[in-house]
């Protein structure tokens, strides 16, 4: 393994760390704010979660530059 792989590895998990912490701390805010809870507020929280997670994502990959799943199409 180059170190160019290493490098693209370490930078795709770092991404994906930042991604689910940042949208798991996010829906619970808005869950607890909207203060949903049950199988509702589960189905609602996945998805505003969902949400958030790609957003991060194609966030990395607008602005820094850094594709994960490439959403531009290229």
């Amino acid at each position: 393994m180059d170190l160019s792989s290493a490098r693209r590895i370490v930078t795709f998990v770092l991404v994906l760390l930042c991604a689910i912490l940042v949208s798991n701390t996010l829906s619970n805010i808005l869950l607890a704010a909207l203060g949903l809870s049950g199988i509702f507020g589960f189905i609602v929280g996945f998805v505003i979660y969902a949400i958030f997670f790609f957003g991060v994502l194609y966030f990395f990959e607008r602005f820094f530059g850094i594709t994960i799943f490439r959403f531009g199409g290229r």
